[in-house]
């Protein structure tokens, strides 16, 4: 609070003493006839007149008439000045608009160290006036790029009366480091106040330069300030480059995770290697495209919910694809696992190229919603993204959901009751195919549901399937086979284990890595994380 009090009250006496010493008659003078200081001088002028009457959002005349001057449109003649308007020529002392300026009137000469001078006197005029933030935010960048003799003061004022934040960042890159040289302590304070608002490496780089130039006549203070806040904003940043990393592991494996629990429930029930599961996951994901394309169709304004409109027919195609499968096919060959493997791929292989004959080969264009396109900042550099937020949220639900059908229903005391021993089951009245084609529906559906969540941060086309088959069956194994616990632990670790290995390493050296890295585990784990107790 202080900071700004200072700058309010710094910007307030340059205004008084620009705004005191030159007229508007003094201003023209000066454009007209006036050497390049007197030029300066009233550049200034105009340019704290305007930040005190900024409030009112128009652009003064005498501020049209500066942006005229450089762009050489501005007539001189009898002691006034005009400027070109759609209905004739507008006297920028009294405001009357005449069909043709004096006779005589002529531009004013602009040698190029004057137009220097002036440009980024107009870069703040525009940053002032500017309606859209896209113009004040090139105002901005422009002004970064040389702040010329614009008093940072006035700077310093327009910094504190924007409202926007992008605008605010773009001027933080301008106020700042014209503070940190202005050799003013208590300017330099206010700067190092504002970059410790920011804990991000641009502040801590601006610190750095700082420090680094500093002399013997720098105030010890303030080289005490700047010290202080740059171990904080590094201790911040180091912080959340540990958030981002588990972030996006955690994003990384709930993608896993949701697509190896259709996987781990059909392999662990049933002991069915089904090397088509993966195409349901991408049979999910066309299952959403569908959706959105019939209510871009039929119902556009529901189209920002597409997403939540087609959950439960994600789920239910690939779990009717799943019923057909498991009763045409795998229920014929559940004693010859070869056989198994054979006609699931078979299958897989049919689902690509029937996806690809009907849809086509291209990547599937989704509508992100506007609530899926943005994300925000929580601390230092650690940012959340919607769209991968979603993809945790889904997962996390999904785990709820599946517990619930295993631990809660009937239908899953049959599945545990068929993992466990299979004949006692069957002693007791559980009738074991029914079980295994509903076990198989509901694999099968929950890799419709990774195929929805997959669809805003994945690339989604027949053969998506392929790269998520192996990680799935990886985090099976790890997990131990049938363990739905056992699956989210171990998607979590190896999504944890990729984000912090990738980013060193590359991706391919990653997956490298975490394959030899579960190789060894299995030495010692044969079983997984969660081994099933039971015979079957």
């Amino acid at each position: 609070m202080m900071h700004r009090l200072g700058a309010r009250l710094l910007g307030a006496l340059t205004l008084f003493m620009a705004s005191t010493v030159m007229a508007q008659s003094d201003v023209i003078d000066a454009w007209c006839d006036g050497d390049r200081e007197a030029r300066v001088g009233s550049f200034k002028a105009v340019l704290a007149d305007m930040v005190e009457t900024h409030e009112t959002g128009e652009q003064p005349l005498i501020a049209r008439a500066m942006l005229a001057f450089r762009d050489g449109d501005l007539l001189c003649a009898e002691g006034t000045a005009f400027i070109p308007r759609d209905e004739g020529f507008q006297n920028v002392l009294t405001g009357t608009v005449v069909d043709e300026p004096p006779a005589g009137a002529s531009a004013p000469f602009l040698n190029i160290p004057l137009r220097r001078a002036l440009d980024p006197f107009a870069s703040a005029v525009q940053l002032l006036t500017g309606v859209e933030a896209e113009a004040r935010i090139r105002a901005a960048q422009r002004l970064g790029r040389s702040l010329g003799d614009v008093p940072p003061a006035l700077i310093e004022q327009i910094y504190e009366a924007e409202e926007n934040p992008d605008v605010v960042a773009a001027l933080e890159n301008v106020l700042v480091p014209a503070l940190l040289a202005s050799g003013e302590p208590q300017a330099q304070q206010r700067a190092i106040a504002t970059l410790s608002q920011s804990s991000t490496r641009v502040s801590r780089r601006a610190l750095d330069e700082f420090l680094a130039d500093a002399d013997e006549t720098t105030d010890p203070a303030v080289i005490t300030a700047a010290e202080e806040t740059r171990a904080s904003i590094h201790r911040i940043i180091q912080l959340s480059g540990v958030a981002t990393v588990v972030y996006h592991g955690m994003s990384y494996g709930s993608v896993l995770f949701l697509a190896a629990l259709g996987l781990a429930i059909v392999f662990g029930l049933m002991g069915v290697i089904n090397l088509a599961q993966a195409e349901f996951v991408m049979l999910g994901a066309y299952t959403t495209w569908f959706v959105q394309e019939i209510l871009r169709a039929a119902a556009p304004g529901l189209m920002e919910f597409y997403l939540f409109i087609a959950l439960p027919f994600a789920f239910l195609a690939p779990a009717l694809v799943g019923v057909v499968m498991e009763w045409g096919i795998v229920r014929h060959l559940y004693h010859r696992p070869l056989l198994t493997l054979l006609a699931t791929w078979a299958v897989s292989l049919l689902l690509i190229n029937l996806v690809r004959v009907t849809v086509g080969t291209q990547n599937l264009n989704f509508v992100t919603p506007e609530y899926l396109q943005l994300g925000f900042t929580v601390f230092g550099e650690f940012s959340v993204t919607w769209s991968r937020l979603l993809s945790i949220v889904i997962a996390g639900l999904t785990l709820v959901g599946t517990l619930i059908v295993l631990y809660r229903t009937r239908f899953g005391l049959r599945m545990r009751a068929t993992t466990q021993h299979r004949e006692m089951a069957a002693c007791v009245g559980v009738s074991t195919r029914r079980t295994d084609a509903m076990a198989f529906a509901f694999g099968s559906g929950l890799a419709g549901i990774a195929g929805l969540a997959l669809t805003s941060i994945y690339n989604i086309n027949p053969t998506m399937g392929t790269a998520l088959i192996i990680d799935s069956f990886i985090v099976v194994v790890v997990g131990g086979v049938g363990s739905v616990l056992g699956t989210a632990v171990a998607a979590l670790g190896i999504g944890q284990l990729n984000a912090i290995i990738e980013p060193q390493f590359g991706a391919v050296a990653a997956k490298v890595i975490v394959l030899l890295a579960v190789i060894a585990f299995i030495q010692q784990k044969p079983n997984g994380l969660f081994p099933k107790k039971g015979r079957r």
